[in-house]
């Protein structure tokens, strides 16, 4: 531990023992923690710095919604629903490809990448 570190939990620890926290608004009550568990480990401290000063770039919001669709489409059944959000993932994965200035790689669409190749396998040959 830092020394500073070392005086800050032994100050701490004092005031809990003289009861300088026990009549804090909340106590008692849950704490509501961001849910941050969509956003990569290294990028959160960033994340959190940027969002409380109300600047969240917009590929790393995008991101986020990319990871929350994904965790969705595992939960849904087959059907219109499930296509809807498919495309609404293929939109938001191709966008942010174009923020980043990268051309598009279909291993990051497997929902078309078979029909798309099979279209242009279909082209070549007829």
């Amino acid at each position: 531990m830092f020394p500073l570190e070392i005086i800050a939990e032994e100050r701490i620890r004092e005031a809990m023992a003289r009861g300088e926290f026990a009549n804090l608004p909340g106590a008692g009550k849950p704490l509501h923690l961001e849910d941050d568990v969509m956003i990569p480990e290294d990028l959160r401290v960033a994340y959190k710095v940027l969002k409380n000063a109300g600047c969240i770039p917009p590929e790393l919001e995008l991101r986020k919604e990319i990871l929350t669709l994904r965790d969705l489409l595992r939960t849904i059944e087959e059907g219109d629903a499930k296509r809807d959000k498919i495309r609404e993932l293929n939109y938001k994965l191709l966008k942010i490809n174009l923020m980043r200035g990268r051309t598009v790689n279909l291993d990051e669409f497997p929902e078309y990448k078979e029909r798309i190749l099979g279209k242009m396998a279909g082209r070549k040959t007829g």
